[in-house]
């Protein structure tokens, strides 16, 4: 691995641990507003995913790197289907019934 490899890998987990650190704080109750916020952030997610498969075209192991990157576009759109999931619910929860006299 070169040296910008790990420094991207010491990135990585830098950012997963205070990831978990800040989503760990939050109160459960702001856990559905925030997750219905954060489908923008999922989308570049799927973004990078795409770029970086695409990019492992140039890696002598381009198979890993087509399987990682298959795997990372999969698990971010199934956190944007999640989230869009989620706020259709939240979003259904404030409609209003009208009443029907008839």
């Amino acid at each position: 691995m070169t040296e910008i490899q790990y420094i991207l890998l010491a990135v990585f987990f830098v950012a997963m641990i205070v990831g978990y650190l800040i989503i760990n704080k939050v109160p459960s109750l702001l856990h559905t507003p925030l997750m219905s916020g954060m489908n923008a952030l999922s989308g570049v997610t799927v973004l990078g995913s795409l770029v970086a498969t695409a990019f492992a075209i140039e890696s002598p192991h381009w198979l890993l790197g087509y399987i990682f990157g298959f795997l990372a576009i999969v698990l971010a759109m199934i956190n944007v289907v999640g989230g869009f999931v989620v706020t259709g619910r939240m979003l259904r929860m404030f409609v209003h019934k009208e009443k029907n006299d008839g």
